[in-house]
C-alpha cells in the first residue's frame, strides 16, 4: 500500500495513518471486518481507530455499491467533503491546474499552453496566476486549499523540492521550486517528476490498479520513467532513476538535450519526431503532414496523421515505438514490473506506438520476464501526472487532518460541506 506516514508516530497513530490509506485507495470502500484483516489488529482496536476518524470528519460510512443482492454491508470511505487540495501538472509545453476534493474528484480543471524555457520566476508566476483565477471561477479562497501537488519534467529531490540537471528545463538546476511556492500560497506544497506522478496516478485511478510493481512511460516531448516499487514511487538516490529517455541507443547519433549523443529520447521524444516530420515535407515525400505550416509540425500532429492512415507519419511512429521498446526491454528484464504504461502526448497515436513497443519488448526481453509483463495505454490519458499530484496533494492534507488534536465538529463540517457543494 502507498503509505505516507508523517514521522515520529506512536504505534496507535501510525495504525490510524494506515487505515486511511486502506480506506482511500480501495475501489469500493473497505469493511471493519476486512480493515481488520489486512492490518492485522482486533476488531476491537479497528473499532477505536474508525470511531476516532468518523469523529474527525475524515472518513464516513456508506453502503457497499459492489454487492449485487441482498442488503448492501456498511463500508468506509473517505469524506470527499472534508477537504480541497490542488494539482499542478507542468510540462515543457503545456500546463494542467486541477482542484479536487478528498476522494481525488476533479471540480474544476484548466489545460494551457506553457514554456518550461522560460525559467522558474516566469513559470511560477504563470502557475500562480492561472490557479488564482481557477481558484476564483469556482469561488475558492486560495486559504481554503489544504495542499498542492506539483510536477515537473526533471529529476527531482523530494526532500529538498528542487531539480538538479534537468536536461529540459534550462535555468531551473537546484532553484527553490517548492519553497517558493510554499511561501507565495502559504500552504504544504510537494513536488516530484511527472513522470513518477504518472505512475502514481495510473497506479491510484487508472491502468495500474492492484499491480505492485509498474513503470509508467511518459513519451511528451523528451521520454521519461515513473517507477512503482512495491507499491511505493521509486525516486533513486538523486531523484533521477526513471531517466529511461538518457540510455543510449546508438553512441554516433544525434544530439539530446542532455549532451550526449544517441540518446533514445534524441530518436524517439516528441521533438524528435517533430523534427523527422519537418524533413519529411521538405523532403517533398507525399504526405498529409504537408498540409501544415513547417514551423507547427508537433508530435501530436504527426499522431493524428498517423490514425488518418498517412503511411509516412506511421512510419515515423512505429519507428519511435521500437527504439521506445528496445528500452523499456531492458527495463523489463532489470526489474521486472507487472505493467508497462505509456502515457504523455505521444501516446495518443495508439496502437501504432504500442503494437511496435510490445514487439520490440517481445524480441529482446527475456521470456519469464516478457510473459509477466502487461503493456497498455494510460487509462486516464492526459490526466495521469494531474492525478499523481493530486493524490500527492492528498496524502499531505489528509495526514494533516488527521494529526488535527481537536475533531471536526458537526457546524463547521457542515459549512465546509456545503461550500465545496456550492463549486460543483
Amino acid at each position: 500500500m502507498f503509505y505516507w506516514i508523517p514521522a515520529n508516530q506512536n504505534i496507535k497513530n501510525f495504525n490510524k495513518h494506515s487505515a486511511v490509506d486502506l480506506i482511500r485507495f480501495a475501489s469500493n470502500g473497505i469493511s471493519r471486518t476486512d480493515l481488520s484483516d489486512q492490518m492485522g489488529l482486533t476488531r476491537a482496536a479497528v473499532s477505536m481507530i474508525v470511531t476516532d476518524l468518523l469523529e474527525n470528519g475524515v472518513i464516513l460510512e456508506a453502503e457497499s455499491r459492489a454487492t449485487p443482492n441482498g442488503r448492501p454491508p456498511v463500508v468506509l470511505e473517505i469524506n470527499p467533503k472534508r477537504g480541497l487540495v490542488a494539482a499542478v501538472d507542468m510540462g515543457a509545453t503545456h500546463i494542467n491546474i486541477a482542484v479536487a476534493d478528498f476522494s481525488a474528484k476533479i471540480i474544476e480543471e484548466i489545460s494551457l499552453s506553457f514554456d518550461i524555457n522560460q525559467g522558474p520566476q516566469i513559470c511560477l508566476a504563470e502557475a500562480d496566476r492561472i490557479l488564482k483565477e481557477l481558484l476564483a471561477h469556482s469561488g475558492i479562497n486560495i486559504s481554503q486549499i489544504m495542499a498542492v501537488g506539483v510536477g515537473v519534467p526533471g529529476p527531482v529531490i523530494t526532500d529538498a523540492g528542487i531539480v538538479v540537471s534537468p536536461p529540459i528545463m534550462p535555468g531551473w538546476d537546484g532553484y527553490p521550486i517548492r519553497d517558493s511556492l510554499q511561501k507565495q500560497w502559504g500552504i504544504p506544497v510537494s513536488l516530484n517528476n511527472d513522470a513518477e506522478l504518472g505512475a502514481l496516478g495510473e497506479w491510484a485511478y487508472g491502468a495500474g490498479r492492484g499491480e505492485k510493481n509498474l513503470a509508467f512511460i511518459k513519451v511528451g516531448s523528451g521520454i521519461g520513467a515513473g517507477l512503482i516499487i512495491n507499491q511505493q514511487i521509486y525516486g533513486g538516490t538523486t531523484g533521477s532513476a526513471g531517466e529511461i529517455g538518457h540510455l543510449t541507443i546508438d553512441e554516433n547519433g544525434p544530439l539530446c538535450t542532455c549532451g550526449n549523443r544517441g540518446c533514445m529520447e534524441a530518436f524517439a521524444g516528441g521533438h524528435a519526431i517533430a523534427q523527422q516530420a519537418r524533413e519529411l515535407v521538405k523532403s517533398g515525400k507525399r504526405t498529409l503532414l504537408s498540409n501544415i505550416p513547417v514551423e507547427n509540425l508537433t508530435a501530436q500532429e504527426v499522431a493524428k496523421a498517423a490514425r488518418r492512415g498517412d503511411l509516412p507519419s506511421q512510419e515515423i511512429i512505429m519507428r519511435a515505438g521500437t527504439f521506445i521498446g528496445i528500452a523499456i526491454a531492458g527495463l523489463v528484464n532489470l526489474f521486472n514490473p507487472g505493467a508497462v504504461i505509456i502515457g504523455g502526448g505521444v501516446a495518443q497515436a495508439g496502437d501504432l506506438l504500442t503494437t511496435s513497443i510490445r514487439q520490440a519488448v517481445r524480441e529482446r526481453s527475456l521470456r519469464a520476464s516478457e510473459q509477466g509483463v502487461h503493456i497498455t495505454t494510460a487509462m486516464l490519458g492526459k490526466r495521469s501526472s494531474l492525478m499523481g499530484a493530486t493524490v500527492q496533494a492528498i496524502n499531505i492534507a489528509i495526514h494533516d487532518a488527521i494529526e488535527r488534536k481537536n475533531p471536526v465538529s458537526k457546524e463547521a463540517l457542515s459549512a465546509e460541506i456545503k461550500q465545496v457543494a456550492a463549486t460543483e
